[in-house]
């Protein structure tokens, strides 16, 4: 089962800005703000840098759990 934009984004990112922070996509994906910055530095979520501040657009986001669905293994 393929997972479409709109049903992502009504079901989890809805209520996020357009442009999140690393705090505001770990939220949004459940895990902890460590592990949100591992995912942008070692750039598995594609990022914008503005000066040492991180900024990830929902579209990126949005790319970075399709492709991570894509790769499930559902028996």
């Amino acid at each position: 089962m393929e997972m479409n934009f709109q049903e992502l984004y009504g079901s989890v990112l809805k209520e996020y800005p357009d442009v999140l922070t690393v705090e505001e996509m770990s939220r949004a994906l459940g895990v902890c703000t460590k592990t949100a910055y591992r995912l942008v530095r070692n750039n598995q979520v594609r990022h914008l840098r503005l000066g040492r501040a991180y900024r990830i657009p929902k579209t990126h986001l949005v790319t970075y759990l399709q492709q991570t669905y894509d790769k499930l293994d559902f028996c």
